[in-house]
């Protein structure tokens, strides 16, 4: 295979290839032999978290944590561009580019567009630190996809908020001891409004997980009871009532994803997936090699958008551009689907089998997790609606009992 940035599309800047010569020599000097080839686990891992924990640290001192998020409050102030290349050079090395999680990924984008200073440098260290992790209180049973629709409340009592309800599909709780949450502070306002962004703690605060198991046998994710939950006013981002415009900055981030950088590990599949078929003797037969270009052509589709993206953000642009984190998400968690789809039935009967204890295979394991890729973060449905109505500028389906 060619290295990521061989006859890229995309004219870099010299300090953009001075910053990739930067990584990459960083990389070989410092990555340790323990964490090459190593992929971050979807659950807990008592064997590797020492290891990765260590090369956090290293990543953390070094300055490659919220490398997004501006000098002023502890990033680098990188740009889309520079975080591709940063993201590349980390795939070459065959190294795992460690993040703060949600904390970095939707909870900073938040409080750095919508919080006050004060908050911005109360909130913001923690979690660049390591000492805060978050997870997400989001969805809601009763709610699905329509967020606006939820029904935890948060009642002001003196400098505090008190939280009852119950949320679903929180992932990472078993590491997290914060959550940002979005609970009902005003019920007389309509549905999108009267919605507040809190973030609270989680340890000894009334917050209740109940781990969901999967059908991979694993429990990643839970529903999550608040039962008297307290946070300060101080920890309201945005404003009272105020939290659907934040929560809009944090479903963005989550929509969009790594939109430039993700074909690298869809790459890495694919070519796990062609082994396979090498070794079972199926590499010349006609539907599989019909298949396996399927799969190859879907990820050079999504490499070709994130370059687009690249390029974008290197002529000044935002990336950001309407529908296109809606977008990328349809696209990826379709083609990941199919993807083992064609695993499955390329393992024949073998797809059937488990080890002992439910123990799963790769593929099976993959197989199992990416029925869900099409659901959280958005349904493909929801997706395709804003693509249709913000991209597109079709009219809203109309609403039960023939109004919109």
């Amino acid at each position: 295979m060619s290295t990521p940035d061989a006859h890229s599309p995309i004219d870099y800047t010299p300090a953009q290839q001075e910053f990739r010569a930067e990584v990459r020599d960083w990389l070989a000097a410092t990555a340790p032999d323990e964490i090459r080839g190593v992929r971050v686990p979807r659950g807990p891992d008592p064997e590797l978290e020492p290891r990765l924990a260590r090369w956090a640290g290293t990543l953390t001192e070094a300055g490659y944590m919220c490398v997004a998020w501006p000098v002023e409050y502890g990033g680098r102030g990188l740009s889309g561009v520079e975080v591709a290349i940063m993201n590349e050079e980390f795939g070459r090395a065959d190294v795992p580019r460690l993040t703060r999680g949600m904390g970095e990924s939707l909870v900073g984008p938040a409080v750095i567009a919508h919080a006050t200073e004060e908050q911005k440098r109360r909130v913001l260290p923690p979690i660049i630190s390591g000492e805060h992790d978050y997870c997400q209180g989001f969805s809601e049973p009763e709610a699905g996809s329509d967020l606006a629709s939820l029904r935890t409340t948060g009642v002001v009592d003196g400098d505090e908020l008190v939280i009852n309800g119950q949320k679903v599909w929180t992932s990472g709780f078993w590491k997290a001891n914060m959550i940002f949450l979005l609970c009902r502070t005003n019920p007389d306002v309509p549905k999108h409004k009267g919605i507040s962004y809190v973030l609270a703690s989680v340890e000894d605060n009334g917050v209740e997980f109940r781990p969901i198991t999967r059908m991979t046998g694993k429990a990643l994710f839970s529903e999550t009871f608040f039962t008297g939950t307290r946070a300060p006013l101080d920890n309201v981002i945005g404003g009272l009532d105020n939290g659907w415009r934040v929560a809009m900055t944090t479903l963005g981030s989550e929509r969009g994803g790594s939109a430039t950088t993700q074909h690298v590990a869809f790459l890495r599949q694919f070519w796990q997936l062609v082994d396979e078929v090498r070794k079972r003797g199926l590499i010349d037969d006609v539907r599989v090699r019909e298949q396996l270009a399927w799969a190859y052509s879907q990820v050079e589709t999504i490499r070709f958008t994130g370059l687009g993206l690249v390029a974008d953000l290197a002529a000044g642009g935002t990336g950001r551009g309407a529908g296109n984190g809606s977008t990328s998400k349809i696209r990826w968690s379709e083609y990941q689907r199919r993807m083992t789809e064609i695993a499955m039935d390329l393992l024949g009967p073998d797809a059937l089998l488990v080890g002992e204890d439910y123990e799963l295979g790769h593929w099976q394991e993959e197989f199992l997790v990416t029925r869900s890729h099409t659901i959280w973060g958005g349904t493909a449905e929801v997706q395709r609606n804003i693509v249709a109505e913000r991209v597109l500028g079709l009219p809203k389906d109309p609403a039960p009992g023939g109004t919109r």
